[in-house]
């Protein structure tokens, strides 16, 4: 078992910046990738972006590119969601993700789950 417990959301103007953060404790070592996924009313879960344990190599979904940035402190077994220049497209809850998978785009790959995190963004 993985627990995952975001932190950081909140309300931010367009063009501003949050940092999220996900504190993981268990069996991280068992996990194959950490990520990032989103959800707002009404739509699917999307993914945001992800993090490779072993390598520390980093993907991105294609609307947060060049943008979002994942980071992890593995001494913490944290890991953090830099977002920068916002929209009012990026509202949603915003949820942490551990997956055994290589398949770390697809969301029903993730086994464990954090509550999530609120990101508004007022235009």
């Amino acid at each position: 078992q993985v627990q995952l417990i975001e932190s950081g959301g909140g309300l931010v103007q367009a063009g501003g910046s949050l940092r999220l953060s996900c504190a993981a404790s268990g069996r991280i070592s068992s996990t194959y990738a950490m990520g990032w996924f989103r959800q707002s009313p009404g739509k699917e879960r999307e993914y945001v972006g992800a993090i490779i344990r072993t390598s520390g190599d980093t993907y991105y979904g294609d609307s947060v590119k060049g943008r979002f940035t994942i980071s992890r402190d593995s001494a913490k077994n944290t890991m953090s969601l830099q977002m920068n220049n916002l929209t009012p497209e990026d509202t949603a809850l915003y949820y942490c993700a551990a997956s055994q998978s290589s398949l770390f785009y697809l969301a029903n790959q993730y086994a464990f789950w954090g509550q999530g995190t609120q990101v508004t963004v007022s235009s």
